[in-house]
């Protein structure tokens, strides 16, 4: 493999190009799901429950893949296994978008196993070619994905409405953004090449699973995802319980998006310039506080600013679990490790919040009991985003 400071600047540019198209499909076939949630059923007649769990699949898919990723990338290299999920998202996609209930359900894991790949590879990639600037490359990948976020949240419902196909194609459009990204990245298929072989992998889980500082990673990463995934899931809903329409409450949800770039773009750079990280993890958790409370009893006049505010601390929470990840390993081999864990375990922690709230609200009929409960989760974030933070490093 050549590596990426041999390469010539148009590599160079093509390289971080298709890690940007990668980072930017990591997001549009999740959150173009809650604005149509209405819509898929409306039109299928599933329940809160069932469509809180095809918002939770792709979360199961990431905690059992993650884990996994190192044994694919030692076998084919990072390069080649990305290229492939590539291609996989877009068949994850189409078959969503077919309109045939289990495609809907089948589509969902199958995209979510895609993205898992990429969820753990890209800190891998960064550790591995841009050590030296690992707050700077966070920021534009972090931010990217929140760009993808953002762009599938607030047309979604638009799409909907004013093309053929209603939801379907809505959801199906998202399709040719990730082949783009697959054609794009290609070419670097050429440099890929079996990796990641100092330890074993078993004994790579067992040396991580032991260690308390790779937990309180994994554990801060699970809860700002779990957090994540109930407003991505459910923030339109309960903005329409407020009275918003569907395609106002969308597009609440692309400008807790857009914000939530802002977010991740700038906390990975600032932080990346301490050895310590704690503080950001304090302030971050406090705008989400403040902006909670906003949303449960702030007026319908102040929703853009909650909505603007939980996007953006939600946003740079993700930036700084991404940097941390790289920040407290040592070489890139650990980065991969890592990675997986903290994205096996807190995803699969995460898969539980948003069909946790779908069951709440359907035995309650109150969005508030959702507030609530992402409220006490502060509480363990803080706690586990401290230790996380923390000026420490684990052995390699």
């Amino acid at each position: 493999m050549t590596p990426y400071s041999e390469r010539s600047r148009k590599d160079q540019l093509l390289f971080i190009t298709g890690i940007l198209f990668i980072a930017l499909n990591l997001r549009p076939a999740l959150s173009s799901l809650g604005p149509l949630i209405g819509m898929i059923r409306e039109t299928t007649g599933l329940s809160n429950t069932y469509l809180g769990l095809l918002t939770t699949l792709p979360l199961i898919a990431f905690g059992v893949l993650s884990t996994l990723t190192p044994l694919f990338t030692r076998k084919y290299g990072i390069e080649k296994t990305l290229s492939a999920s590539l291609i996989l998202l877009t068949l994850g996609i189409v078959l969503r978008a077919s309109g045939f209930v289990p495609a809907l359900f089948v589509g969902t894991v199958l995209l979510g196993i895609a993205i898992a790949f990429g969820n753990v590879l890209l800190p891998s990639l960064v550790k591995r070619d841009f050590n030296k600037h690992s707050g700077f490359m966070t920021s534009l990948y972090s931010g990217m994905m929140g760009v993808g976020a953002a762009l599938a949240a607030g047309l979604s419902v638009p799409i909907a409405d004013h093309v053929a196909g209603g939801w379907n194609t809505s959801l199906g459009v998202w399709g040719l953004l990730s082949l783009l990204a697959f054609i794009i990245w290609y070419p670097q298929t050429k440099h890929s090449e079996p990796t990641f072989k100092k330890r074993s992998f078993k004994k790579a889980m067992k040396d991580l699973g032991s260690n308390m500082l790779a937990w309180k990673v994994a554990l801060f990463m699970g809860l700002q995802s779990l957090a994540f995934y109930v407003i991505l899931a459910w923030l339109p809903d309960i903005l329409i319980s407020k009275e918003f329409t569907s395609l106002e409450a969308g597009w609440y949800l692309s400008l807790s998006q857009v914000t939530g770039v802002i977010g991740s773009m700038i906390t990975p750079v600032i932080a990346s310039k301490k050895n310590d990280q704690r503080i950001f993890v304090v302030v971050l958790v406090l705008l989400e506080a403040i902006s909670l409370i906003g949303l449960w009893l702030g007026g319908v006049s102040s929703v853009a600013l909650w909505v603007s505010l939980i996007g953006f601390a939600l946003g740079g929470s993700f930036g700084l679990a991404l940097l941390l990840i790289v920040l407290r390993s040592t070489n890139s081999e650990t980065t991969a490790e890592l990675s997986g864990m903290s994205q096996s375990i807190g995803y699969l922690l995460a898969a539980t919040g948003p069909i946790a709230i779908g069951i709440t609200y359907d035995i309650t009929g109150s969005w508030d009991t959702a507030l609530f409960i992402l409220f006490g989760i502060l509480v363990i974030k803080l706690y586990m985003g401290i230790g996380a933070g923390s000026s420490q490093k684990l052995s390699s």
